[in-house]
């Protein structure tokens, strides 16, 4: 009995053990690093680079035409938001007939960490308590020129008729 409940426990200790083990994750492009070295200005076109790299994850709609690859690797322990631990955005410019231009590489340095301040959104308008909120729209509900009017219509003095 005594050697079960050991099992037992070794086994709850172990499956507890599991759940704070972290996850890792991979997201957009598979990068070979031998394709993309194969990728050279003024010799491949957009034809050749998507026969080479495959569709891009998302094309410039504006300034130079420009494809762009995003890989991302992410991590994240238990109870956590992931965390990107690597990342490239390989950049292939084109000119206008179509000729690679160049090839640019970023890596993580380029990721913006944003902390917002007291986990709230800047609003514009009163900083109002709760208080306030709560009873700030007692006696105007019904006030007078609010609500139906002389022959039950709904036109009052706002820019929709309310």
């Amino acid at each position: 009995m005594q050697v079960f409940t050991r099992l037992m426990m070794s086994g709850a200790v172990l499956a507890a053990l599991a759940g704070c083990s972290s996850i890792r994750d991979h997201r957009g492009y598979l990068i070979d690093l031998a394709l993309v070295d194969s990728v050279q200005p003024g010799v491949d076109n957009k034809q050749s680079v998507e026969r080479t790299l495959g569709r891009p994850t998302f094309v410039s709609q504006f300034g130079p035409p420009a494809w762009y690859y995003v890989s991302v690797d992410t991590r994240q322990a238990a109870f956590t938001r992931p965390r990107t631990k690597e990342q490239l955005i390989l950049r292939v410019t084109f000119d206008d007939a179509g000729n690679v231009r160049g090839v640019d590489r970023r890596g993580v340095e380029k990721v913006v960490q944003l902390d917002p301040d007291g986990h709230k959104t800047p609003t514009l308008g009163r900083d109002r308590s709760f208080i306030e909120d709560l009873f700030g729209n007692i006696g105007a509900v019904g006030a007078g020129g609010m609500g139906a009017g002389r022959n039950g219509d709904n036109t009052g003095g706002g820019p929709n008729g309310s």
